[in-house]
């Protein structure tokens, strides 16, 4: 299957690190240019550095800018820097946010806030910045980051998982309010990839086998799997795919207790 991502214009939030980093790589290698953005300017820097590889011949163009997805000016700013330069945004991909930890009855109201802020109301600052471009030339993709966690929540991540259900259901309002403009929204659930933000891979061996026992996959994801997702959603192929959330968590709890497969097979 040809996807053809050339010369799409992508614009990805918190490209600085992590998955960000690598959807931003990835839509370049794919030829489409990019908008990542970023809180710290310095953290998507390497995006313009033709030592980095980000500008080779076989790659889209690549425009880095400083983006707080906190505020309304700043992400307005953005978007209109994001048309100057290329007349168009056809792929938003909203991957900026924040954890926050903390039982219900301990968790404090800045922190609630915070997350909040970044995960939904940042998401929905950009989606409403790019709309009226988006409706204007007749189409556009709107892919938004939400989490295993918006499926199944974890004692102790009311915030986070609240933020990311919050994401799922805006999404869905957005496919519904933009089909007739030929703009497709859609959420995608990352599991189980370790980065720096959720530490999987700094925790104790028996902490990792936990986690990993919850798997129908029974290893650790990649950036890349989710990449892989998301150019499928941001080309031609999903066009009749909106309004849905992909969990990308190597089946995570899809079975009640996953492992005794791997027990039974001998290879746990």
């Amino acid at each position: 299957m040809e996807l053809n991502l050339a010369d799409r214009v992508v614009l990805v939030t918190g490209a600085g690190r992590g998955i960000g980093r690598a959807i931003a790589e990835t839509f370049l290698a794919e030829r489409a240019h990019v908008v990542a953005t970023d809180v710290d300017a310095a953290a998507v820097a390497w995006v313009e550095d033709p030592v980095e590889g980000a500008t080779g011949a076989a790659r889209g163009e690549a425009l880095a800018l400083a983006c707080d997805v906190r505020s309304d000016a700043s992400v307005a700013a953005a978007v209109a820097a994001a048309l100057e330069r290329f007349g168009r945004v056809d792929v938003l991909v909203n991957n900026a946010g924040i954890l926050g930890e903390g039982l219900v009855e301990e968790v404090d109201a800045a922190t609630w806030t915070a997350v909040l802020d970044v995960n939904v109301t940042g998401t929905f600052r950009t989606c409403r910045a790019v709309i009226p471009a988006m409706k204007r030339q007749g189409g556009g993709r709107i892919l938004n980051a939400a989490s295993f966690a918006a499926i199944v929540p974890s004692v102790g991540s009311a915030v986070y998982a609240a933020s990311k259900a919050a994401v799922v259901q805006l999404t869905r309002v957005l496919a519904g309010e933009l089909g007739p403009w030929g703009i497709t929204a859609n959420a995608y659930a990352p599991g189980m990839i370790p980065s720096e933000l959720n530490g999987f891979l700094e925790k104790d061996q028996a902490t990792q086998d936990r986690l990993l026992d919850t798997l129908t996959l029974r290893r650790w994801g990649d950036a890349q799997e989710v990449c892989d997702l998301l150019c499928f959603l941001a080309s031609d192929a999903s066009r009749y795919i909106t309004g849905t959330l992909v969990d990308v968590s190597g089946g995570k709890l899809a079975t009640q207790l996953p492992q005794r497969a791997y027990e039974l097979a001998g290879r746990r």
